[in-house]
């Protein structure tokens, strides 16, 4: 059937020639050598090989399609990719994929540059989805990782894309991501998302801040053009996977957040004996800034200055932990307060640094009880703390991948719990694949309706005309009523065939079935009509 591209003019012919000249789609899955395991508990053949197998760059494809296209001028863009590249965009859905670089495959050197503060996610998501063959997108960025997902009508282009975004946003060139990076697709990326927000792939195994950062995702992608029906049915399926795993499991049971190893780490390094009697400055009073007062509190510590922009949250705290000193002091007391300190927690949003060699390099030296060296645990990405400090004699600088070094304990409990909260996620990913799969079925329901009404009208245009001029208003109505009722009555049934949600026997295969059976007895031709309906929906965003 031959589709008009008028619709689109000039900007429908570019896209559309882009689109026809990018080579075969790689696979749409990643190999299934799927895992729950966090950090050094995954197994060799873990998801983790397919990940570091999938890092390498996809080179660019030729620019010999272009050219062939652009010789064929007779031939309408749409009509070149039906009959070049159309296989990737109608006999196969698009692809759930993430791309995403983690405290597990990149230095905190890195991601800091990548990190997006979560005020500028919908302009990020924006931006994502003004890409070419981006249809849907999502940031998910935390001090422990930095990822894109995004509904991608070509898996190689896609990424391609992505990666060249992240690049010019970040500073960081596309030779060092991709040597970082992971790339998961459709199923393996559902999964890892699942794993993240259970906490299975965090530092500190069952954390609960991870799940509570998925959540922010949901609640700041709201409203959002891009932020679309698969990607906001990912994320809030993780959150429900997220509860279900910390209700049905022991996971949660002595976790320790990023905030509570950062202390931990503090207490491992200081002397035993100055536990008490160490002079404790935190700096943020933000939530990671409130669990390491919490923290500290729970070690025994009784006295520490909380360095904050405003005093109210500082406040709040003070008021909620009775019995501990806390004393506000304003950011511009900073440095004084620092020289006053052994220990120095800085968890800001503050995307730059507060302390560099300059600024520390003059503080008082402190005293022997504490080792003679000042400590700074810095557990923001980006970095509140140059790493140019830890040059200064008796200073020692800590970030989130240090943290490591704590976490490293009850392996063998650690394991166990994630096997059991693997069972509830491969559960639940099934579940959203079927759901996700169900969403074949729309478009054949809306052309199915489509043509029903296209019939009905004409039918009623010809019976009314039969009628005369003189029958009135109410009659009109009542014939219109009637072919309308008839209409719906007739495709009530196919249309419960079409449906599959999981909650009944039917299975999705039989659904497909009968998907496939309406559109050859009424040729509604859903393939091309989605190509069309996707390609139509690109150009309009673009033109926004």
């Amino acid at each position: 059937m031959a589709v008009s591209t008028s619709f689109a003019g000039a900007k429908l012919e570019s896209l559309l020639l882009k689109s026809s000249s990018s080579a075969a789609t790689t696979s749409s899955r990643a190999s299934n050598g799927s895992c729950s395991l966090p950090g050094s508990l995954r197994p060799v053949r873990s998801r983790r090989a397919v990940i570091q197998r999938g890092v390498r760059c996809e080179v660019a494809a030729s620019d010999a399609a272009v050219q062939t296209g652009q010789s064929v001028s007779n031939i309408s863009a749409l009509e070149q990719l039906k009959t070049s590249a159309a296989d990737r965009y109608t006999k196969e859905k698009s692809s759930i994929v993430v791309i995403g670089l983690s405290i597990h495959t990149t230095p905190v050197e890195m991601r800091e540059k990548l990190a997006i503060p979560e005020a500028e996610w919908p302009r990020a998501i924006g931006e994502l989805c003004g890409l070419n063959h981006i249809e849907e997108a999502a940031v998910l960025s935390t001090c422990n990782r930095m990822e894109i997902y995004v509904v991608a009508l070509s898996q190689h282009r896609g990424v391609k894309e992505v990666t060249e975004w992240m690049s010019k946003t970040s500073g960081v060139p596309v030779s060092e991501l991709c040597q970082h990076r992971f790339l998961l697709y459709n199923k393996d990326a559902t999964q890892h998302l699942f794993e993240v927000s259970a906490g299975l792939d965090s530092l500190v195994l069952g954390e609960g801040q991870i799940l509570a950062q998925v959540k922010q995702v949901v609640k700041v992608g709201q409203g959002v053009v891009g932020f679309g029906r698969n990607i906001s049915g990912l994320f809030k399926h993780a959150i429900t996977v997220g509860k279900r795993v910390r209700t049905e499991t022991n996971i949660a049971a002595g976790a320790v957040s990023v905030s509570s190893a950062a202390v931990e780490l503090a207490l491992m390094k200081l002397p035993a004996s100055s536990h008490a009697s160490a002079r404790m400055l935190v700096i943020g009073a933000g939530k990671m800034g409130k669990l390491v007062i919490k923290h500290l509190v729970a070690k025994g510590c009784t006295k520490m200055v909380v360095v904050n922009r405003t005093e109210e949250r500082v406040t709040a705290v003070r008021e909620e932990l009775n019995g501990v000193e806390i004393i506000y002091k304003p950011l511009t007391e900073m440095l004084t307060c620092a020289a006053e300190a052994d220990v120095i927690f800085t968890s800001t949003a503050s995307e730059t640094p507060l302390f560099f060699k300059e600024d520390v390099k003059d503080l008082p030296v402190v005293g022997p009880e504490t080792g003679g060296s000042r400590f700074f645990v810095d557990i923001s990405v980006p970095r509140n703390v140059g790493s140019c400090v830890a040059d200064v004699d008796g200073v020692r600088v800590y970030n989130v991948d240090d943290l490591k070094e704590v976490v490293a304990a009850n392996k063998e409990d650690r394991l166990r719990k994630a096997m059991e909260a693997q069972e509830i996620i491969t559960e639940e990913s099934k579940q959203f694949e079927a759901w996700r799969d169900s969403l074949e079925t729309v478009p054949t329901i809306k052309k199915l309706r489509a043509y029903a009404e296209r019939i009905r009208a004409a039918e009623l245009e010809k019976c009314l005309s039969k009628m005369g001029d003189d029958i009135s208003k109410k009659t009109r109505r009542a014939v219109d009523d009637l072919s309308r009722g008839i209409v719906n009555k007739l495709l009530h049934g196919p249309m419960q065939h079409l449906r599959c949600d999981g909650s009944d026997s039917r299975t999705l295969s039989e659904t497909l079935e009968n998907m496939h059976a309406l559109n050859r007895m009424f040729s509604l031709e859903t393939e091309i009509s989605v190509l069309e309906q996707k390609i139509r929906a690109k150009v309009e965003q673009t033109q926004k």
